[in-house]
């Protein structure tokens, strides 16, 4: 398991992008077929871990979580493009009680297949071994466009309860839309200073300009997992915007984005 928790960790920090500069573009929407481990003593496929990942034009986002224990992951930063080399300059990455500003940059080999493209990472370090590391993925996204696509960081979220109101800012939030689909990751610490990542992924549509629905397809909250949610939003001008969602003991919290730019 910890071998396994490491390879994903990896693979996540080391995630696919958009194919640019004259290149067939990858923007969009992936989700990973399978995962193959291999050197010369292992040779080792995975097919059952779920992991989705969005490319913008600018920015790419993943997220993974290990079914079995919930364990999960999330990295998010700016890429460029080089022939068949992409490197990936991850400016925030979480896998269960680790959290890594800045982990640097990364590159990979990137192969185009006619439902999506294959990724080789040709050397990881784990365990004291080399790996090459192989993983495909196929294209999941739509052509609908929205206000909302692109990418996102919560500043602070003010949580209401009667008359109390809370306001919390000491957390971590990251959310991607793009082609119809959204993925969001956190990362909070706990009373003991154990820090948590938590993970979810799905649909999105827009019902209007101010009303949102987003239908989890996984996430490493059981209480968001499979579940839809309609979501209040009200945009502050292009790169702001913040989004209401009312609970069902009767309170609500309020969640203020503010949009990513490539540097």
């Amino acid at each position: 398991m910890k071998l396994a928790l490491v390879v994903v960790m990896l693979t996540l920090i080391g995630c696919s992008n958009p194919e640019k500069k004259g290149n067939v573009s990858l923007q969009g929407t992936f989700k990973m077929k399978y995962q193959r481990l291999k050197n010369d003593k292992t040779d080792t496929t995975y097919s059952s871990r779920k992991q989705m990942k969005i490319f913008t034009e600018d920015y790419m986002m993943y997220a993974n979580i290990n079914s079995p224990d919930s364990l999960s992951s999330f990295g998010i930063g700016p890429y460029s493009f080089e022939k068949d080399t992409i490197s990936e300059y991850v400016i925030y990455s979480a896998s269960d009680t680790i959290k890594t500003e800045n982990p640097g940059t990364y590159k990979l080999i990137i192969n185009k297949t006619d439902k999506g493209f294959i990724q080789v990472i040709p050397n990881i370090l784990t365990g004291g071994k080399y790996y090459e590391l192989t993983e495909e993925y196929e294209s999941i996204g739509n052509d609908v466009k929205s206000s909302l696509d692109g990418v996102w960081k919560k500043v602070k979220v003010t949580q209401i309860k009667g008359k109390d109101t809370t306001t919390i800012t000491s957390d971590v939030q990251y959310k991607i839309y793009y082609a119809g689909y959204v993925i969001w990751g956190n990362t909070w610490t706990d009373s003991l200073n154990k820090n948590h990542t938590g993970i979810g992924f799905g649909k999105f549509e827009m019902n209007g300009k101010n009303k949102l629905k987003e239908s989890m397809m996984e996430s490493s909250y059981y209480t968001v997992r499979d579940r839809e949610f309609n979501i209040d939003i009200e945009m502050n001008g292009d790169d702001n915007y913040n989004q209401t969602i009312n609970n069902a003991d009767g309170s609500k919290s309020i969640e203020y984005y503010e949009r990513l730019k490539k540097k």
